[in-house]
């Protein structure tokens, strides 16, 4: 056993110290993949502006001008916010765009009316979140001459919110398909690895599992690159690609910048 704890320290220790060499590195690179999804889809309604514009009319049930309004007011709110989410300018009005961008395609889409992808655009906002607790959101003084009143620090409550809403996403896989013992099986050590993460007991290190193995079942089950025969069945399985990646990158955000304030490793360090 304490052969065991030793190894698991010395694991903790060298993985803590990667991670902040690293810092600024993983920081670009999840901001990046988070925003990726909203780049692609972005791109996807300026090729497909017709066909977005039939689909929202003839199913969603938008009048002409409603529908055009619509999809331009997503395609700002998306590319701008990804550029300003990406370099770090105005995080919070990133943060405010994509939120938006995100709330208004799950009613404009009827997304909420299917659970995976319900479920899968609300563990997107979690990682948008990650964006704010990342950023400069330390207490500052109100009054100049007097010090101790000071703003409340908010970023902990975005990185709590963050952690619950990313880890929903597991969720998708359990309300979906068929259930089997293999399912059941990685539902379980989802279930455990997104309780360390919502409650943020060693948060890092289940978050560098949940986003070694969204990384690996994206790859494997959302290889959009393989399928030619299909355009349809192509955008689908592109649009769950994308989706997932920037749901990775919500997870390394969270590597970056850790868990936050509110969470049991936090509170570790101050006994």
């Amino acid at each position: 056993m304490d052969t065991a704890q030793r190894s698991m320290y010395r694991v903790e220790r060298r993985t803590t110290y990667s991670l902040k060499r690293f810092q600024r590195l993983t920081s670009v690179v999840g901001r990046f993949l988070l925003v990726s999804a909203f780049l692609e889809d972005s791109l996807r309604i300026y090729t497909q502006w017709d066909q977005q514009l039939r689909y929202l009319e003839k199913y969603r049930g938008f009048y002409h001008g409603t529908s055009h309004l619509f999809l331009g007011m997503n395609l700002g709110l998306m590319l701008i916010g990804s550029v300003l989410a990406i370099t770090k300018i105005q995080t919070h009005l990133a943060v405010i765009g994509l939120f938006t961008a995100v709330v208004t395609q799950i009613f404009g889409y009827g997304l909420f009316l299917e659970w995976s992808f319900f479920l899968r655009n609300i563990s997107m906002l979690g990682g948008i979140l990650m964006l704010l607790s990342e950023g400069p959101n330390k207490p500052k003084a109100i009054f100049g001459g007097l010090p101790t009143v000071q703003e409340l620090d908010r970023s902990p409550y975005f990185a709590l919110f963050g952690r619950i809403l990313l880890v929903l996403l597991f969720g998708s896989f359990v309300v979906t398909g068929k259930m089997s013992t293999l399912k059941l099986v990685g539902a379980g050590v989802g279930l455990v690895m997104s309780l360390m993460v919502v409650i943020g007991f060693k948060a890092k290190y289940s978050a560098m599992m949940m986003m070694t193995f969204l990384f690996l079942f994206n790859v494997v089950m959302n290889n959009w690159w393989s399928i030619n025969q299909d355009p349809d069945t192509r955008n689908f399985v592109k649009y769950n690609f994308f989706q997932i990646l920037s749901i990775v990158g919500g997870f390394i955000l969270l590597l970056s910048t850790g868990p936050g304030g509110f969470s049991v490793d936090e509170k570790k360090k101050k006994f």
